[in-house]
């Protein structure tokens, strides 16, 4: 299976709906609805302008990611963006995240070298730790990865025992926790169940074609997993899927006028380019911090492209 690796450099969430997230020292994944505390975790659509729209739609955004090598190139053009101000809740470094195939898997943390279920990593990476064979990616001045992490799994690991409770188009991260503060009705551990609700609600809705697509992508991932799961054990990182594209849309130009045209491109072809980061759903819950590796496995070939979700 081909991966590629790059950073975590940033995490950011707001419970409160605005364009832009504040930055955090940590987030929490929450298996099946986003991130913990974030005004747009939920199993259906969350986006207010979404949500007038149709409501029951299947929330693919669960969870959005941005390259920062973007802020760079439109900081060569006077536009000045720092992490979360685009409303981005992972800020990433070294990996082309818009040249993912729909369906990749991003696991966050590195496996336990020698052992047969890899461990949660969570770990900052600092001078002296050794770096894991790479698929290419150069990591930056001073970056290094650790070999291996004694990170603990905290509140927001899912993987309690299934409560049969249904999620509404209202739900949110806190109205699905059980006392011990895990995710009632998920099993983070081995993938089952995980995505249930998000891929009920895609049955249940009609969608555009982009949509459906990337709600097959998915269904797909959560397939390959359980098979992974089957034959290696399950891997309890932190991981995401890579569901589509963000669509750029006129709120960009409220943080900084005019940033909206370099919000998007055209390649050699002519094809039209979204610039402004990938949309995900949540595979695995657990921590995800500042100096995270990064690895994305893609599924099998022939790949998908990431379309606007």
């Amino acid at each position: 299976m081909e991966s590629a690796r790059g950073l975590v450099t940033s995490v950011s969430r707001n419970e409160v709906y605005s364009f832009t997230k504040p930055v955090h020292d940590e987030i929490v994944l929450v298996a099946g609805l986003g991130v913990e505390g974030d005004s747009h975790a939920g199993v259906h659509v969350r986006h207010q302008g979404r949500v007038r729209a149709d409501p029951t739609q299947p929330n693919l955004r669960q969870v959005h990611l941005i390259h920062e090598e973007l802020f760079t190139e439109v900081g060569a053009k006077g536009y000045e963006v720092r992490a979360g101000n685009l409303g981005e809740n992972v800020t990433t470094r070294g990996i082309d995240l818009l040249g993912l195939p729909v369906g990749t898997i991003l696991r966050f943390g590195v496996r336990a070298t020698g052992d047969s279920v890899p461990a949660s990593s969570g770990h900052r990476l600092g001078a002296g730790d050794s770096a894991p064979a790479s698929s290419g990616h150069q990591l930056g001045a001073g970056d290094s990865a650790p070999a291996s992490s004694g990170h603990r799994l905290g509140a927001g690991d899912p993987g309690a025992a299934s409560s049969g409770h249904a999620l509404g188009a209202g739900d949110s991260v806190a109205g699905v926790r059980g006392g011990d503060g895990r995710l009632a009705g998920y099993d983070g551990a081995s993938g089952s169940g995980v995505l249930d609700g998000v891929l009920a609600a895609a049955t249940a809705a009609t969608l555009d074609e982009p949509t459906a697509r990337a709600a097959a992508a998915v269904r797909a991932a959560v397939a390959r997993e359980a098979g992974a799961v089957e034959a290696r054990g399950a891997d309890p990182r932190p991981a995401l899927v890579v569901a589509g594209l963000r669509n750029p849309c006129g709120q960009i130009n409220g943080l900084r006028p005019g940033l909206l045209k370099e919000m998007v491109g055209y390649d050699e072809e002519g094809n039209l380019v979204r610039k402004g980061g990938i949309m995900t759903v949540v595979l695995h819950g657990g921590p995800v911090r500042p100096g995270d590796l990064i690895t994305a496995e893609m599924p099998p070939p022939p790949y998908g492209p990431l379309e606007r979700v």
